[in-house]
């Protein structure tokens, strides 16, 4: 027997546990001969991260697919994993360091520190896998990945070498977003633009030789100490005449001239704009078109260098700041400040940093050459986004994209597989002041180090009479630093050692590896490939590559699907999925962004502990409406748990009713037009449920929904309540096709639930399993239902035809205040003979379910009456002596005066063009949104009226 009442608590581990033991997860598990691979990639969460409600509708969607296909008989793999998130990580552990007051990193040196980032790894870094199980993710745990496994970080250096001699990946002296706190180039997603109240500074400089002065504003005035120009726009006839003179910089001294240049805008303040190349990224772009020289005037920590006065010096930036305004103000070049809301780029962790714009050598991607490809595969339609408008983010960002910087600062991660060495004064690049020492790129050292060997034998060579590379490396080896600076500098140097390799058996070229790793997006870029053992070409590569879809936030398209888009192209020569799904953003009720400031955060893990698995994901599923966010109320989820349990308590009605499962049993041979009706609904509902959920649509809301109406509904609601006098009735064998076809029918609803809910889904199956034919295999194992062929028009028209009229009657009811209690008459006119044929075979169900005192036949409506038409008939409840007519109709032409009153304020309001621009987004969604429920309900409340009159 079924227990009373569904405990998700005492099912869902136990469950989880059971599929996990029956490899149920595994690639391949419950695939048809010859069926076709389905894979997806799980968007791998950060390390250190722990389930939020965005992963929580992000792994609801992968799951349902993954269980959809699976039951269709698809070979298929959800590949898990985890991202080392450098920065996140290494923040965490350095954090702990310091709160057990351990030695920091640098006191520990790096390969203890990456040790003990290992331990921490090892310890905590699979928290949020083991939350996703909580919510019934049937990934494939045994290939768990993750970004630093020994074979991903393989793919990584192949991908960094291949993409270095192709000419792809550079050094290059750049502007970069830079953490002061962390010392570190950071991506722009790891920046939070913040709106504060701030200032513009408005400041006169001086032109040399003349009295003339130009003005120039700044919200970062300590920058002026950096300025190498002062920019106009060259239509300008206010600065014409003074482009191409020179502007003395106040506090410095510095001569900076006047440039035309098209950023330069009219409009805005005086239109002179000061130049910072080093410090500005608008500023980093007008300098290169000038060939301006920055000036950088930050050290990596934000204190101000030696290329400022001797003053300003190892201030602080925001010390710096307050003595710049007033040194400027001394002098009389701050002309007047400004208050201005302006947007200061934090940290986008513990939005306490402000992230300064860095001038500084890093590694770079030219990702502008990898873009095309990428971009032609979604022009061409190869790979789609859903919904469609995305697809104009994606070209926005493709078709202006710039360098990508994929070095960063800190010690955990991807380390770059560079190495530097001594460049000779022969290499063309020796006087380049840009070019450094001599790096060479490889696998792994002992590459690094032949290339090392042949770069200095060959250049050896020509200078020391035919000495071969051992050769010189023994030399070298056997210099002082002395020698070694002298080597470095003059080749010749060689030539002065007698004998300077006697004895030396050591062959080693000292270099120098880069302490840099790479941006924790470079190997999130390799994802759906390197996954699956890449560069080695695996079975499972050449079985699950391409994937299928990605389910992805939009917050990522640039930094992670444009990425992996590349990457994928560049060196598997496909695109990695044909389909990118992105899902909207989870908002509390009042449609305002979740965080943790305004308290409003939902944890899907409170939900689970208080709801349940199956109700929490069937609220995201439901709500998960194409482009639009979502409104996260607890009473959805509350109300999905009770779907839950209607669910349940179905099963136990069966179960009490002698409903079980029949061998052999046939849904064709079925009489009854109430049985053959809901076989019927039951195949629609499959049907509409494969089209919306996984046939190309991905309306996962309308799948979700249509599920939800025709167990509610149909099954719950019409189909057990008009099966009860059958089940309890005399006629036996109409008694035994009902409990047949209700029992097929929940075996049906069991696995179109399974994908959206399936740990009561599972449970069930196991339970009615226990009675009647064995099951062969798990639900979520089991084939998807295949019910072709099972429409039944006749059976649908009549039985649509009862539940319509049932319908309409309950809904008068309710309209006009009858009373719950309160049986009323029930006058057919008009009837044709099919209409009459339907009333006397379905008389009992109707005067049961409406609640009718009688059902007669009549030619004419009496006065004072309610009346709806079905078909050709029309039906009328005279409602005088039961109800107050007057004062109902009263009532109901009040109610339509208000809602009309309350339809017109929001259109007013709506229709307020100031109102729109200046109110929030998530305001103006809750007024249209009052709007349609307003108009819905003077809609019903109008028909209720037309009826009475």
């Amino acid at each position: 027997m079924l227990e009373k009442t569904y405990e998700p608590a005492a099912v869902e581990t136990r469950i989880y546990e059971a599929w996990q033991q029956a490899g149920a997860f595994r690639a391949g598990a419950g695939a048809r001969p010859g069926a076709k691979p389905y894979a997806i990639v799980i968007p791998p969460p950060n390390v250190t991260g722990s389930l939020h409600i965005g992963h929580a509708l992000n792994n609801t969607i992968q799951d349902i697919l993954i269980r959809f296909e699976r039951m269709r008989g698809r070979d298929v793999l959800w590949q898990p994993g985890t991202d080392h998130a450098g920065i996140a990580t290494q923040m965490i552990v350095e954090r702990q360091l310091a709160e057990r007051q351990q030695p920091g990193r640098r006191d520990m040196g790096r390969e203890k520190f990456l040790e003990r980032v290992w331990e921490w790894k090892a310890e905590s870094g699979g928290t949020i896998l083991n939350q996703l199980k909580r919510l019934g993710a049937s990934a494939d745990w045994s290939r768990e990945r993750f970004t630093m496994d020994e074979g991903l970080s393989r793919a990584v250096r192949k991908v960094f070498v291949s993409l270095y001699e192709k000419g792809l990946i550079y050094r290059a002296k750049r502007l970069v977003n830079w953490h002061p706190g962390l010392e570190t180039a950071i991506s722009d997603l790891e920046v939070e633009n913040i709106e504060t109240a701030g200032k513009m500074w408005h400041l006169r400089y001086p032109i040399e030789g003349s009295d003339e002065t130009i003005t120039v504003a700044t919200t970062r005035p300590e920058t002026m100490l950096g300025d190498v120009a002062v920019a106009v726009h060259p239509d300008d006839e206010r600065y014409r005449h003074l482009i191409g003179q020179q502007v003395i910089l106040p506090i410095v001294g510095r001569r900076i001239p006047i440039i035309a240049d098209e950023y330069a805008d009219p409009e805005l303040g005086s239109g002179a704009v000061k130049i910072t190349p080093a410090h500005d990224f608008n500023d980093f772009e007008v300098g290169a078109r000038h060939g301006l020289k920055p000036i950088n005037i930050f050290t990596t920590t934000a204190r101000l260098n030696n290329s400022v006065p001797v003053a300003y010096r190892g201030l602080d930036r925001f010390e710096a700041r307050e003595k710049v305004l007033a040194e400027l103000e001394a002098i009389g070049v701050l002309v007047w400040i400004e208050d201005k809301k302006i947007m200061v780029p934090y940290d986008e962790k513990s939005k306490q940093i402000v992230i300064e714009p860095f001038l500084t050598d890093q590694w770079f991607v030219n990702a502008e050459v990898l873009a095309q490809p990428a971009l032609a595969s979604v022009r061409e339609g190869r790979t789609r986004f859903v919904p469609k408008a995305y697809e104009n983010t994606y070209f926005a960002w493709m078709e202006n994209i710039k360098p990508w910087c994929i070095s960063r600062q800190l010690w955990w991660g991807h380390q770059i597989p560079a190495w530097y060495g001594p460049r000779l004064n022969t290499d063309p690049d020796f006087n380049n002041g840009a070019a450094g020492p001599k790096c060479f790129v490889a696998d792994n050292e002992e590459e690094a180090l032949a290339q090392a060997m042949a770069y200095y034998g060959r250049k050896i060579e020509v200078y020391s009479g035919g000495l071969n590379s051992i050769d010189y490396v023994k030399a070298y080896n056997a210099f002082d630093t002395t020698q070694r600076d002298r080597l470095n500098a003059q080749t010749w140097a060689i030539r002065k050692q007698k004998d300077p390799f006697a004895g030396i058996a050591d062959a080693k070229v000292p270099l120098h590896r880069d302490e840099d790793v790479l941006d924790t997006w470079f190997s999130s870029a390799l994802w759906p490939f390197s996954t699956l053992g890449w560069p080695e070409q695996t079975p499972e590569l050449k079985r699950y590559y391409p994937t299928d879809v990605l389910v992805t936030g939009f917050d990522i398209i640039f930094f992670w699907v444009a990425r992996m888009m590349m990457m994928g192209l560049e060196f598997t020569g496909t695109e990695p999925f044909h389909t990118v799904y992105m899902h909207a953003l989870v908002r509390d009720e009042k449609g305002q962004k979740m965080s943790k400031t305004k308290g409003n955060v939902i944890d899907p893990l409170r939900l689970i502990d208080e709801y349940g698995a199956d109700a929490t994901r069937f609220t995201l599923a439901a709500m998960a409406a194409q482009g639009r966010d979502m409104r996260l109320a607890l009473g959805r989820v509350e109300g999905y748990r009770n779907f839950v349990t209607k669910l349940w308590n179905a099963a136990r009605f069966l179960e009490m009713n002698g409903c079980i499962r029949l061998t052999g049993f046939s849904p064709h041979n079925n009489r009854l037009a109430v049985n053959r009706w809901i076989v019927g609904a039951t195949a629609r509902a499959v049907t509409e449920i494969e089209t919306k959920a996984a046939l190309g649509e991905y309306k996962f809301n309308e799948a979700a929904n249509a599920a939800y109406d025709f167990v509610w509904g149909s099954y719950c609601d019409w189909y057990l309540e008009l099966a009860k006098p059958i089940l309890t009735g005399e006629d036996a064998s109409a008694r035994a096709e009902t409990q047949a076809t209700a029992a097929y029918v929940l075996d049906q609803i069991l696995k179109l639930l399974h994908p959206f809910m399936p740990f009561v889904t599972e449970e069930l199956w196991a339970e009615t399993g226990k009675v009647g034919p064995r099951r062969e295999r798990m639900l979520i194992l089991s084939e998807w239902p295949n019910l072709r062929g099972l429409h039944d028009e006749d059976a649908e028209a009549e039985l649509d035809w009862l539940v319509a009229l049932v319908s309409g009657i309950r809904s008068v009811r309710q309209e006009m205040n009858v009373p719950a209690g309160a049986k009323v008459r029930l006058l057919v006119v008009g009837a044709g003979e099919l209409t009459g044929t339907r009333v006397e075979a379905h008389l009992s169900a109707l005067t049961r379910l409406a609640r009718l005192d009688s059902v007669d036949y009549g030619d004419d409506a009496p006065r004072d009456s309610a009346q709806l038409i079905i078909g050709e008939a029309l039906f009328v409840l005279p409602l005088a002596g039961v109800i107050d007519l007057d004062a109902e109709r009263a009532r109901l032409t009040r109610d339509v005066a208000k809602l009309d009153d309350e339809i017109d304020k929001i259109d007013r309001k709506l229709g307020n063009a100031q109102f729109v621009a200046k109110a929030p987004e998530e305001v103006i969604e809750e007024q249209r949104q009052r709007r349609a429920e307003a108009v819905d309900r003077r809609n019903r409340i109008a028909e209720a009226l037309a009826r009475l009159s």
